[in-house]
C-alpha cells in the first residue's frame, strides 16, 4: 500500500461550541471515517498487526460550530488556469454561507493571491447571493485569475487587516501550497482564521482526491472533439485526426477521453514514453491496414523528444513544449520523405474545453464540494483541502495532496485498458 501517513491528522481552530443554525438536516459527527483502502487484503494486514488503517475524516455539517456566523466574514480566492465549474463552487459557498450559516459578508478577492496583497490595489468584491445567482451558467471565474506567488505576510495582513474569518481557495497543486504557506503563517500569529482549499485541477491530478471538479466536463467536450478528428481522417485517403488534450504531467483525459471514443488508435501520455521512430513506424503500419488514424496525444507527452529548454511560467512550472505541432510536423515530413501522401487534421481544443460550463456531473460535484467545503469552514477546520474519496466526501490535510503528483500507473487497470481499446503496443520505443 502506498505511504499516505496521518490523513486524517486534520489542524482545528479550537473547540466548536456555538450550536449549528442548520435544521432538519444530517450531521456528521467526528468519529465518522471512510477508509482509504477498499482492498480488504490490504485492510486485514492492518488488523492482523493490531493497527488501524488510513482513513480520511469525512466531511459534512456539524451539529456545533467555531465560529459564531453574525460575527464572521469570509473570503474566496480563485487561481490558475480555468476549469470548468469554477463559478459554481464560487456560487456553492456563497450560497451555503448565506442559507445555511446566516453569513451576510463574502469578499472575493480578484484575479488570484493578487488580491490579497496591497501591492496590485485589487479592490475585493462583496459577493451578494443577487451577484452570483445565475455565475453557475457561465464559464471562467467572475472573480478572475492569475499565476505566480505572492509574499505571504503580505497575504496574511489584508485578512488580518479585514477581519476575515475563513478564506476559501479554489485551485490546483500550486493554489494548494499557497494555501497551506498562508495557513502556516496565520498558525504562527496565533491568529483564528481558517483556510480550505476546494481542489480544482481538469488534469484531474492532485493526490488522494478521488476526482477534482471540471475533469468530466473535459472529457465530455473532448469526445465531441475526437469523433470531429476520426470523420475527418476516415473520409479521406491516408487520412490522419491529431487531437492534443490537456494533461501537464496526468494523461487522464486523454485516456479517458480515448475509452470513451473506440475509434482512437493512439494514446499518448505523459507517464509513457515512446519513440519518434517507434510510433511513425506503428502509425505507418496502421495506415497500411486500414487507410486512416486517430491519435490523442496529452499536452505532457513526448516533452523529452523536444530538448530544447524554454523556462519556466509565473507559477514556476517548466514550460512545455507543443506535442500536438510537434507530431504534426514529424508526421507530415515522415511520410513526405516516404513518398506517402498523407491527410493530417490537427485540432487543439484546450481553450474552448477549459472555458465551457460544467456540465451536469460536475454542476453536482461542485455544488457538494462548495457546501463541504463551508461546513468544514466553520467547523473550525484549516489547512485542508474538501475532496471525495469511494464515493465519499472527504477532509484532507493540504500537506498530503500537495506531497506528490497523481499520476497514471503504466502498469494499472487504466493504462490496461487504454492499451485494449486502441490496440497500440505497450511499448513503443
Amino acid at each position: 500500500m502506498e505511504d499516505v501517513g496521518s490523513i486524517n491528522e486534520i489542524s482545528k481552530l479550537g473547540e466548536c461550541r456555538v450550536p449549528s443554525p442548520m435544521e432538519d438536516i444530517q450531521f456528521v459527527s467526528d468519529e465518522e471515517h471512510v477508509l482509504y483502502s477498499s482492498n480488504m487484503k490490504e485492510i486485514k494486514s492492518f488488523f492482523d498487526a493490531d493497527k488501524i488503517p488510513p482513513f480520511f475524516e469525512k466531511a459534512g455539517p456539524r451539529e456545533k460550530v467555531y465560529f459564531d456566523p453574525s460575527k464572521l466574514k469570509c473570503g474566496i480566492v480563485t487561481c490558475g488556469g480555468l476549469c470548468p465549474g469554477i463559478n459554481d463552487v464560487i456560487r456553492s459557498v456563497v450560497f451555503s454561507l448565506f442559507h445555511h450559516y446566516n453569513v451576510r459578508t463574502v469578499f472575493g478577492f480578484r484575479y488570484g493571491y493578487e488580491g490579497l496583497s496591497c501591492r496590485y490595489s485589487h479592490t475585493p468584491m462583496e459577493l451578494t447571493l443577487e451577484m452570483v445567482e445565475d455565475i453557475h451558467e457561465k464559464g471562467g471565474t467572475i472573480l478572475s485569475s492569475s499565476r505566480g506567488q505572492q509574499e505571504v505576510s503580505e497575504m496574511v495582513d489584508t485578512l488580518e487587516r479585514m477581519n476575515v474569518g475563513i478564506l476559501f481557495t479554489i485551485g490546483g497543486d500550486g493554489t494548494l501550497r499557497g494555501a497551506q504557506a498562508i495557513a502556516e503563517e496565520i498558525s504562527e500569529r496565533n491568529l483564528k482564521i481558517g483556510v480550505i482549499g476546494v481542489p480544482k485541477t481538469i488534469d484531474n491530478d492532485i493526490s488522494h482526491i478521488q476526482q477534482s471538479f471540471g475533469f468530466e466536463t473535459a472529457v465530455s467536450e473532448s469526445r465531441k472533439v475526437i469523433y470531429s478528428a476520426h470523420t475527418e481522417a476516415y473520409g479521406m485517403r491516408n487520412g490522419v485526426g491529431l487531437v492534443k488534450l490537456m494533461g501537464r504531467h496526468s494523461g487522464f483525459i486523454a485516456s479517458h477521453a480515448t475509452l470513451a471514443n473506440s475509434e482512437v488508435n493512439f494514446c499518448l501520455v505523459p507517464e509513457v514514453g515512446f519513440s519518434l521512430e517507434g510510433f511513425l513506424k506503428e502509425l505507418r503500419e496502421r495506415l497500411e491496414k486500414r487507410g486512416h488514424a486517430v491519435i490523442v496525444a496529452g499536452e505532457g507527452a513526448g516533452q523529452e523528444l523536444m530538448k530544447a529548454s524554454r523556462g519556466q511560467d509565473a507559477s514556476g512550472n517548466a514550460r512545455l513544449g507543443n506535442i500536438g505541432s510537434f507530431l504534426n510536423d514529424q508526421i507530415k515530413s515522415y511520410f513526405n520523405k516516404a513518398g506517402i501522401e498523407v491527410n493530417l487534421k490537427y485540432i487543439d481544443p484546450s481553450y474552448i474545453i477549459r472555458s465551457m460550463p460544467a456540465n451536469a456531473y460536475d454542476s453536482i460535484l461542485c455544488l457538494i464540494l462548495g457546501h463541504n467545503a463551508v461546513h468544514a469552514g466553520m467547523s473550525g477546520r484549516t489547512n485542508i483541502v474538501v475532496g471525495s474519496w469511494k464515493g465519499e466526501f472527504t477532509h484532507l490535510p493540504i500537506k498530503f495532496a500537495v506531497a506528490e503528483r497523481k499520476r497514471i500507473n503504466p502498469n494499472g487497470t487504466l493504462w490496461s485498458n487504454v492499451l485494449e481499446s486502441t490496440g497500440q503496443p505497450k511499448n513503443m520505443i
